[in-house]
């Protein structure tokens, strides 16, 4: 272990958990060199688990030997920067939750195929830009029972810092991949694509039909516009859930959640 401590926002190594932008983490044009944030030491020991490779540490010098001391273990000889509280919410932009973040490698990129093999429950999220959408939405396909999620590159992504907080690591339980071909697509690997929207051909989530169906893909938009016309007349079904007191709809987060319930084999 290698304690740094550091004493202005522009030393080396530290840039990773301040001055680098969402984008410039993720790394485009050389995945395999991207990084993302994770923070909390729960959510932090999820990511470990599951596989992710950490980078360093950045956590205030009181978690040293707290909060941070059973990560610290488990990460090896990687570089732990520290500083006072004030120093490193200037860095961040805010307090740290529980004082501990981590810098680690992006997983390399998987394909649809190998996502969605042993899969039956799946969900689309389509145009969904919000962090803590996607997050809540992770959260609820980890507890509720969905075998992957599939993103179209208009989505937020998943480990973004705010998305992979929401969830509760639950990006890192459930298998996911970007959805780059049409959703239409996902016909060619067996599955039924069921649109969640308001439409005249609507039926409801409730309806025996879909619990019938081996492998269904369930279409999320975003609660604002929606999933476009196209994308809905591409699909197989178009689901919607049944509503009182003259409210339209629910957060897509909250939608997902009750999709999810409703659809899923919990068994």
């Amino acid at each position: 272990m290698a304690v740094i401590r550091i004493k202005a926002l522009d030393e080396a190594g530290v840039e990773v958990f301040g001055t680098l932008t969402e984008a410039q983490l993720r790394n485009r044009l050389e995945p395999d060199k991207g990084i993302f944030i994770a923070e909390s030491p729960k959510v932090i020991h999820v990511a470990l688990d599951a596989g992710c490779e950490p980078l360093s540490l950045l956590c205030e010098e009181k978690h040293i030997t707290g909060d941070a001391a059973s990560l610290i273990q488990r990460c090896g000889d990687i570089p732990v920067y520290t500083g006072d509280r004030d120093l490193l919410a200037s860095l961040t932009g805010y307090t740290l939750t529980r004082g501990v973040l981590c810098a680690m490698r992006r997983p390399k990129p998987r394909t649809v195929a190998d996502v969605c093999r042993d899969a039956t429950r799946i969900v689309v999220i389509d145009g969904v830009v919000d962090t803590t959408n996607i997050g809540a939405i992770f959260r609820s396909a980890a507890a509720l029972g969905i075998d992957a999620v599939l993103l179209t590159p208009s989505s937020c992504d998943p480990l973004n810092r705010r998305a992979v907080r929401v969830s509760m690591g639950s990006v890192f339980l459930v298998p996911w991949t970007w959805l780059h071909e049409p959703i239409y697509s996902l016909g060619d690997l067996g599955f039924k694509t069921a649109a969640m929207a308001l439409s005249d051909d609507s039926i409801s989530l409730d309806d025996p039909l879909l619990t019938t169906i081996p492998r269904l893909a369930i279409v999320m938009g975003t609660e604002g516009d929606g999933l476009s016309q196209a994308v809905i007349a591409s699909t197989d079904y178009v689901v919607k859930i049944p509503m009182s007191h003259q409210v339209d709809s629910l957060n897509v987060a909250a939608a997902s959640a009750v999709a999810f319930w409703q659809l899923c084999d919990r068994r």
